[in-house]
């Protein structure tokens, strides 16, 4: 009996769960993957949209031979703005699907788990309300705009790999369209312009729409909404202004510290100047940034006391 016991009191014990294998199992790595594996429209969309306009890109190549043939007259410059506006729809689009899924994932972030109750298995497990707050929020301040840019350089990838061999096998000659183009340098604008105008400047906004989603009971979108859009009305009939509705248009749209010439060239064209330092040295970042940490605070502590709807 004895060493029947001992033969099993050793697997036992090794299996016994320490401190350091605890802290090992790194509770905010899998919170992260908890929201992707409850919330594969994160990366779904990027995906889908980058899909479906790389198909529609393919079938408009039938054109380029006889448009580039066109153009052989034409400046650099010229050639560019003939050439790339596909490029310049693309980033924008892959932008504009990347600020929808973070405003529909930070409305439903944190009301989901109220509505389906399984905020009562979340808070059974050893993860403190801070870090699953913080785990939602880093979705669409890193993993949205860190997933859009990789789907939206592969996807100008593509496209110039699939408009060099139409134009090799129609006999044209295709450097032309890659030093136009300016992968590199267009890759690096678009990440910027992701980070700073589609990130951290409407920050407030994704951290406000983190707090709705901890507070409300019902319809987190009108919740979401109907309060700037108060203040705004109210400042209209009181003072005849329009600050707020300026502001909150601002944040919501969002800011980058670039310069061009002309002013409309879309953000990732070659012709924009950035000024980081102007940008990250602006007291308007800066204040919402607090805006924005002050509502995530928030959020935490709603969690920890709300129940189940």
């Amino acid at each position: 009996m004895n060493s029947q016991a001992n033969t099993f009191s050793g697997p036992l014990e090794s299996r016994a769960i320490s401190p350091a294998a605890t802290a090992a199992v790194r509770p905010f790595y899998w919170s992260i993957r908890r929201e992707l594996w409850e919330n594969r429209y994160v990366y779904l969309a990027p995906v889908g949209a980058a899909a479906l306009f790389f198909l529609g890109f393919l079938i408009t190549l039938v054109h380029l031979p006889g448009k580039v043939r066109g153009m052989e007259m034409f400046s650099p410059m010229q050639y560019r703005e003939a050439i790339a506006g596909p490029y310049d729809i693309m980033s924008g689009a892959m932008m504009l699907v990347g600020m929808l899924v973070s405003i529909f994932y930070c409305l439903d972030a944190l009301y989901g788990e109220r509505r389906d109750r399984s905020i009562l298995f979340w808070k059974s497990l050893p993860i403190s309300d801070r870090t699953t707050v913080l785990a939602k929020a880093t979705i669409p301040f890193v993993i949205v705009p860190l997933l859009t840019f990789v789907t939206g350089i592969a996807t100008h990838f593509l496209m110039l790999v699939a408009s060099s061999l139409v134009l090799l096998a129609n006999g044209l000659n295709a450097s032309e369209l890659w030093t136009s183009i300016s992968y590199f340098r267009m890759s690096w604008l678009l990440l910027y312009h992701l980070l700073t105008a589609h990130t951290l400047w409407p920050a407030p906004w994704y951290a406000w729409l983190l707090f709705v989603s901890a507070r409300v009971r019902r319809a987190p979108f009108l919740w979401a909404v109907l309060p700037p859009v108060a203040l705004a009305a109210l400042e209209k009939i009181t003072f005849h202004t329009s600050h707020l509705g300026n502001l909150f248009a601002e944040r919501f749209i969002g800011s980058v510290a670039t310069d061009s010439h002309p002013p409309e060239l879309f953000p990732t064209n070659p012709m924009f100047h950035i000024h980081a330092g102007e940008y990250f040295g602006s007291p308007g970042f800066w204040i919402g940034i607090a805006i924005a940490a002050a509502f995530l605070v928030a959020a935490v502590r709603l969690r920890r006391y709300q129940a189940p709807i």
